[in-house]
């Protein structure tokens, strides 16, 4: 139940979203760019990269939402979860877990990343382009956590997530919001 009285109790990130289109509409441009524009990620893995330093930091809101939108993606079902559970054991790449062990610590204490983070991910075969990728999707991660936290939005159920998931991927981040749609029609 959000803590605005003004919200229904199933509000969720566009009621701020719509409220305030001047600073949500470049938002939601800056998220498409960031989430589907050129990148050294895939799509897919830019959502595991988003839900994964989510859920590291303990926000289930932005965590089950974009897991889902990951498995749309084509990343295999219940990976994130796995990569929550252990990094470690997680059946991916080295080259991945390397840049992955660096999204956590960025989300869990930016002020400890040190030169040898970065050198461990570059090291591993990720570009500065790729790492800056993933600088950004935590940042991102970490911007949602404190909006959802802070308006007391409500996780969703995975199935309504699923359903979502599906539109995300369709639509983008900008055309799920008519109001921020370049083209209205």
């Amino acid at each position: 139940m959000p803590y605005f009285k003004s919200m229904p109790p199933n509000a969720g990130p566009p009621a701020v979203y719509l409220r305030f289109p001047g600073i949500y509409g470049p938002w939601s441009k800056m998220s498409q760019a960031l989430m589907n524009g050129p990148s050294s990620f895939s799509e897919g893995e830019r959502e595991l990269i988003f839900a994964y330093a989510a859920g590291v930091s303990a926000c289930e809101f932005v965590y089950v939402a974009h897991a889902e939108v990951a498995y749309v993606w084509g990343i295999e079902p219940g990976l994130v979860e796995r990569l929550l559970q252990n990094l470690d054991s997680a059946p991916i790449e080295p080259r991945l877990k390397s840049l992955l062990s660096y999204v956590r610590t960025l989300s869990l204490d930016p002020n400890a990343i040190t030169q040898t983070d970065v050198d461990a991910v570059l090291n591993a075969g990720w570009s500065e382009n790729a790492l800056l990728d993933a600088i950004a999707l935590t940042a991102r991660a970490a911007f949602m956590h404190r909006l959802v936290g802070g308006c007391g939005f409500t996780p969703l159920t995975r199935e309504v997530a699923r359903k979502h998931a599906r539109k995300r991927v369709d639509s983008g981040y900008v055309n799920l919001y008519t109001a921020f749609r370049e083209d209205k029609s």
